[in-house]
């Protein structure tokens, strides 16, 4: 069975790899462009690029600035592939690009559908605070995540679990459960079940100014917001200290069973008040520099600094 792998991020680069590892006949590769990254703004390779070309495999690498392009879809027919595999890719296909494959086109998505359809499923799901979530392997069709359910495979989300964490789990359990769908290809289709779309819920892509922390609001849902948003692109604050306002990321808390005024640090140890119980910080990244602890942070600090919401 010849296989055409769609996929951008880290997310997407893990799941090919484990592909590679089974020796699973990957023909083609699809991902984004070459973008300017970092502060120099020099071109950079998507994940999954920068996989392929690690890895010494020599394929094909497609990387249309819009996967409707009728040039593109060209090229794609002449691969002649049997089935189209797509994990994170970062465009909407069109359904005359879903209709090339003659085993059509499967989806790898980072939650139970139909709930959190959309670009950022693990970031929502741990917003909402949701205590379960999973990977939904489905057939693809032209409305965005919802056709039938072939696979899923489920895990619980702890209390404290970030965004990072949460997604190499999940990206853990992607890889075997992608084989097993494979190995059912061999067979012919799948069946598939279909969505209970009155059920569905979305995830629409994360925005910095949602990382916006309200110090009014309960500890439970600023330490969602925390997690959800670690370690990119990181939950922040302005600090207010001697007159001058500096911005800071949240990255990593806990919840704790002090009492104070909002924004307030109550010790030296990171513990700050919030509009319902408080948070102790245990690392934070001050704009302009790394990481750090907030102990390390509030060292340099004669007198607590105030966090603003």
């Amino acid at each position: 069975m010849r296989i055409v792998f769609f996929g951008t991020p880290d997310f997407a680069a893990q799941v090919l790899d484990a592909l590679f590892d089974a020796s699973v006949n990957v023909v083609a590769v699809v991902t984004q462009p070459d973008r300017p990254k970092g502060r120099s703004l020099q071109m950079g390779l998507s994940a999954v690029k920068q996989l392929v070309k690690d890895r010494g495999v020599d394929i094909p690498i497609f990387q249309p600035e819009k996967a409707s392009d009728p040039a593109f879809l060209s090229q794609l027919r002449g691969v002649r592939a049997d089935l189209f595999v797509v994990v994170a890719y970062g465009q909407i296909l069109s359904q005359t690009l879903l209709d090339i494959p003659p085993l059509g086109c499967i989806n790898v998505h980072a939650s139970l559908l139909p709930k959190f359809r959309g670009a950022a499923p693990i970031q929502r799901c741990l917003l909402a605070g949701e205590r379960e979530t999973g990977i939904a392997i489905q057939k693809m069709v032209r409305q965005m995540d919802a056709g039938d359910i072939i696979a899923t495979a489920k895990m619980e989300i702890t209390q404290g679990m970030t965004f990072g964490a949460l997604e190499q789990a999940l990206c853990d359990l992607a890889g075997p459960l992608l084989l097993l769908v494979l190995r059912s290809y061999e067979n012919g289709i799948p069946p598939g079940e279909p969505q209970n779309h009155t059920l569905a819920t979305f995830a629409p892509k994360i925005t910095v100014e949602e990382g916006a922390i309200d110090w009014r609001r309960s500890a439970r849902e600023i330490l969602s917001l925390i997690c959800a948003f670690s370690p990119r692109p990181g939950a922040w604050c302005m600090a207010l200290s001697g007159g001058e306002r500096r911005r800071v990321k949240i990255l990593l808390a806990e919840l704790s069973s002090s009492r104070g005024e909002p924004g307030v640090f109550l010790h030296r140890n990171g513990e700050v008040g919030c509009g319902q119980g408080s948070l102790k910080i245990i690392t934070l990244q001050p704009e302009g520099k790394k990481a750090m602890s907030a102990v390390d942070w509030l060292r340099g600090f004669k007198d607590l600094p105030q966090l603003l919401s």
